[in-house]
């Protein structure tokens, strides 16, 4: 099992400096809005990725008139104890793991797994495709190291390429040989990102519609979508076809960053058809089987951190919600919640394995 054990803020977000420790198997947060509920679950979650949930600006990340902050945390897995200290001092960001630090911060990601569920989630059905790409890639990262890899490469090579095209003439073919490169490289670490999302998708959407139907209470068949033009051609033939077009445009107009994910409700899109509640309970499910997906991949449970949940389900759902996450193949629970009277009904028949800490 993963736990959190501890976690001291300094200068996080609206934190000037608390600490807090964590002695149960579910945690309640509670407080009024704006009390910190969010941020401290954003904060574990930093532990966990190197990077905030909710804002890839680290100014945002920092409490207002400071230069920095310090995150430091213990964590538990299979017995064994870890501490995992994260800082920022003047635009400088290091992460250290038992007092190493990381030259690279993505040999962190996947040591301690953990899937958040939060009210902007709501973007991954209703956004664009690079949310949809985030949130797979985020999971698919923590199940193999080697796909994050490649996936990071491919974005610089990619970078790379389109700094090019802005500088070159598409009547002037004297760049050839250095798109050549650039091309052979982003198919060497392009292929393997796509061969994973592809093979990952057709088990996964199973896991999703069996949650999906115990959220909503009744089943509809909902299903996923993969849209990528590999499938129809091998990216180096792609990326030979479109260069011209890449020329004119002054960038790569095909490739896996261009990927996206469709989902359907009883084969309709999502985005437009389902109703509010459909939307909940697939996005739920959606998240759980990530869970489900993690806990079976590394043989123990990640950490769940579920924000604000009552406000967004009916009492219904709630409450199968809530049933699932005490059960016993579930381990360490973060729920957040402005009424601390609403998680301890919520969590009385755990009460031997629940703690509520409130919000001052």
């Amino acid at each position: 099992m993963l736990s959190v054990t501890d976690i001291a803020l300094t200068q996080f977000k609206n934190y000037t400096h608390r600490a807090y420790r964590f002695g149960k198997r579910i945690i309640g947060i509670s407080g009024r809005n704006g009390s910190g509920k969010t941020n401290l679950l954003d904060a574990i979650y930093y532990l966990c990725f190197t990077k905030s949930y909710f804002s890839s600006n680290e100014a945002r990340n920092t409490q207002y008139n400071t230069n920095g902050f310090r995150l430091e945390g213990q964590l538990e897995r299979d017995g064994q104890l870890s501490r995992v200290v994260c800082t920022l001092k003047e635009g400088k960001k290091e992460i250290s793991l038992n007092g190493e630090a990381y030259e690279r911060f993505s040999q962190h990601i996947g040591r301690f797994p953990a899937v958040m569920i939060a009210p902007d989630d709501a973007e991954i059905i209703l956004g664009g495709s690079e949310e949809r790409r985030k949130w797979l890639d985020g999971l698919l990262s923590q199940l193999y190291p080697g796909y994050l890899e490649n996936l990071i490469t491919y974005n610089k090579i990619l970078q790379q390429r389109n700094s090019l095209l802005k500088t070159i003439n598409a009547s002037a073919p004297s760049q050839d040989a250095l798109l050549d490169i650039f091309d052979r490289q982003l198919v060497q670490h392009g292929v393997p990102v796509f061969e994973k999302r592809r093979e990952f998708l057709p088990a996964f959407i199973q896991q999703v519609q069996q949650l999906y139907d115990y959220l909503a209470g009744k089943h509809e068949v909902v299903s996923i979508e993969y849209q990528c033009a590999l499938l129809d051609q091998p990216l180096a033939q792609l990326l030979k076809t479109n260069r011209h077009k890449d020329m004119l445009l002054q960038r790569t107009s095909g490739g896996i960053h261009r990927d996206d994910l469709l989902f359907l409700l009883d084969s309709h899109p999502m985005k437009s058809s389902a109703s509010q509640g459909q939307r909940k309970s697939f996005l739920f499910a959606l998240k759980l089987a990530q869970y489900e997906v993690i806990r079976q991949q590394k043989q123990f449970p990640p950490l769940l951190l579920l924000d604000d949940v009552f406000e967004k389900l009916d009492q219904d759902r709630v409450s199968r919600l809530i049933q699932l996450v005490c059960s016993p193949g579930y381990g360490q629970v973060f729920i957040t919640d402005t009424h601390a009277s609403r998680l301890e009904e919520a969590f009385k028949n755990n009460a031997d394995n629940f703690q509520l800490i409130p919000m001052m």
